[in-house]
């Protein structure tokens, strides 16, 4: 049975979408057949990562209720040049749809949140997907809380920044802690020598010590990753930069936990 991840940050900038895309399409690339949804309302951007300017029904028409999931998804299959399936489904970019959702009140959360519960039987079981996967809203937003609650594994995109560790603690806490979910960290942009023996012990020591989580991958701080300017998906276009390498680690070590 297929399993749901949601890829969550306590703050913006963490590399939490980046993540998102790129695992998707490494586990793509290794033949699994995934979903990738935008559940970032507030700042939608995977339609513009993935250069697609319209979508039949988006993500919100889904959550509204005005449509079946199927309006919604896309299927990216043909880029990839192998048997895995990708299949997208996008958040609305348009400033108003991102000002109603917003807006949205606690009732509201809770049908979402049932939505989202079945896209399990609807996606997962029926269309028999390996891994769902959230990119959901950074913080404690009533829509990456129910990513959250849906999810089998949260993947929690962190950096050594002192306001993001304080908030990050305090979200494994009071967040993941209380609905007893399984949580694993990827530390990015990390500036440490993780080339060499120390330099991966004294992070995965630190991230020991200050997390109290397991930790699922290291990422370097990348220039090249800066520079691409989120053109370039390194899973798929770039499969032996070191960050595609990690990527397969990460996704490997996520199958064996899984299976």
């Amino acid at each position: 049975m297929g399993k749901i991840i949601a890829v969550h940050s306590y703050k913006g900038g963490t590399g939490k979408t980046l993540l998102s895309v790129n695992l998707a399409a490494t586990f793509v690339k290794h033949g699994k057949k995934i979903c990738l949804l935008d559940l970032d309302f507030r700042a939608p951007s995977l339609s513009t990562i993935l250069k697609i300017k319209k979508a039949e029904c988006w993500l919100n028409d889904y959550l509204n209720g005005t449509c079946k999931i199927d309006k919604v998804l896309i299927d990216l299959s043909d880029r990839i040049h192998n048997d895995g399936k990708l299949f997208v489904g996008l958040a609305n970019p348009s400033t108003e749809a991102i000002r109603d959702m917003s807006a949205k009140d606690r009732k509201w959360e809770m049908r979402a949140l049932g939505r989202l519960l079945a896209l399990r039987s609807s996606l997962l079981n029926d269309k028999g997907l390996d891994y769902l996967i959230f990119d959901t809203s950074p913080g404690l937003q009533y829509s990456s809380i129910n990513a959250v609650v849906s999810a089998d594994l949260v993947i929690v995109a962190t950096t050594f920044d002192m306001s993001d560790v304080d908030g990050t603690k305090r979200m494994l806490r009071e967040l993941y802690d209380l609905f007893e979910k399984k949580t694993d960290i990827v530390l990015n942009k990390v500036l440490y020598d993780v080339s060499s023996k120390f330099g991966k012990e004294e992070v995965q020591t630190k991230v020991k010590d200050v997390y109290q989580v397991p930790l699922l991958g290291v990422i370097p701080c990348f220039c090249e990753i800066s520079r691409a300017e989120g053109n370039i998906i390194f899973a798929q276009e770039r499969p032996d930069h070191p960050f595609a390498k990690i990527l397969d680690e990460i996704a490997n070590k996520i199958d064996n936990d899984v299976a």
